[in-house]
This record gives C-alpha cells, structure tokens and sequence, in this order.
C-alpha cells in the first residue's frame, strides 16, 4: 500500500522520491538552513510534504539549472521560499510572491516592482548558464 501525499517520509523514501542519495539529503542540511525534517530519538528523521518540494526545488536548481549552493541560497535571501519551493513543483517553472522579494529601491509605479523582479531572474538564469558554461569548459 502506498503512503498518501500528506505522510511523512523517511530519510530513504524521500531520497527515491527526490532522486539524490540519502548522503546527499543530509549534506543539503548543512549547506540549507530551510532544509529542516523532522528528527526524532536516535537522530532519525522524517520529511514532510513541503521539505519535500523544497528538497526537489534544490535539487531541479542544482543539477538541472547549474545553480551553485550560493546561488542557491542567495535565490532563497532575494525571493524567499515560497519563490524557491515553486522550483519543485511540476508546473511552471517559478511563481514569484513580489512580498516575498527582497526590498527594492523605493518604486515609482508597480511596474517598477515587476522589473525588478524579472531582472532577478534574468540574473539567476545568467548564473545558472555561467555555471554550466565553466563546466563544460573544464571537461
């Protein structure tokens, strides 16, 4: 029987669900401090539904995007994490809270908000194609 959408997941559940290692997971939680599962006596841990997109939304970001952990976690300072758990969703791509985005310079119009953040993610997906760029020049 299958566990329903709402259930906790173990350690090794949630890495086949993800599709990292469970070595992987538990570095994440060093690097990400919004990677936070549940952990109960003996240091065991379950994950919940929403670290589970997070986990999914980190791991899209850094091997499919080319992010690094910094910019990771810089995405995570600037948008907040609701922008970044949109990244683990199966839908579009991302879904910017403009609340949630770091405070800009004091805006003239709505407009200005809204360019403000489409140049946010112009500079993310910069980053992410410097990344892979310099990968694949080092091969």
């Amino acid at each position: 029987m299958a566990k329903s959408q709402s259930a906790f997941r173990t350690i090794s559940e949630a890495a086949e669900e993800i599709g990292a290692p469970q070595h992987v997971l538990r570095f994440w939680e060093t690097k990400f401090p919004f990677i936070t599962p549940l952990k109960r006596a003996g240091g065991r841990r379950f994950y919940r539904p929403e670290d589970i997109l997070i986990l999914k939304a980190v791991r899209r970001l850094l091997h499919d995007r080319g992010l690094t952990i910094k910019g990771v976690l810089q995405l995570h300072k600037e948008q907040g994490l609701k922008a970044l758990a949109a990244h683990g969703e199966d839908g579009p791509r991302i879904r910017f809270d403009p609340s949630e985005a770091a405070p800009a310079a004091p805006a003239h119009s709505a407009s200005t908000g809204q360019a403000t953040i489409r140049l946010r993610q112009a500079l993310v997906d910069i980053e992410a194609a410097r990344t892979r760029l310099e990968a694949a020049l080092a091969r």
